[in-house]
């Protein structure tokens, strides 16, 4: 019975990274032309358009806490890390996932940058060549 939960638990978080993942590939298509300054967060977040510091393979993200904002592109890989997941479920319960620009969670920009942080110490403790690990904040 206990396997079967875990396997229930497994199946939502995929189709929950899946939900996300289709968003993102959505918001990149219907990209025309990027936004024209990066670092204008209103302009970002109701833009449909990518940015040209955002490349292939990447994904920007705002943190959110109270006044305190910070733009993050970060690689597609972060997707699978378990608190980035975490966050997405938050950013789900605040925000729904009906709303157009970047993808905004809810949380101080220095605990997204622990968890990158914590995603890029696995990934270079797991491989020599660490490109992945790259995350540049804005």
């Amino acid at each position: 019975m206990a396997k079967l939960s875990i396997i229930g638990k497994k199946k939502n978080g995929i189709v929950k990274l899946k939900i996300v993942v289709e968003k993102l590939q959505k918001s990149l298509s219907l990209a025309k032309k990027p936004a024209s300054n990066a670092h204008d967060f209103e302009r970002v977040t109701d833009s449909t358009g990518v940015p040209k510091d955002v490349k292939e393979g990447y994904f920007a993200v705002i943190a959110v806490d109270d006044d305190e904002l910070k733009r993050f592109i970060v690689p597609l890989i972060y997707l699978t890390h378990p608190s980035f997941l975490r966050l997405l479920d938050q950013a789900a319960e605040e925000y729904g996932f009906n709303h157009d620009g970047a993808l905004t969670v809810p949380c101080r920009p220095s605990e997204l940058e622990r968890i990158l942080a914590e995603r890029w110490e696995e990934e270079r403790g797991s491989r020599v060549d660490v490109n992945l690990g790259l995350v540049k904040s804005c």
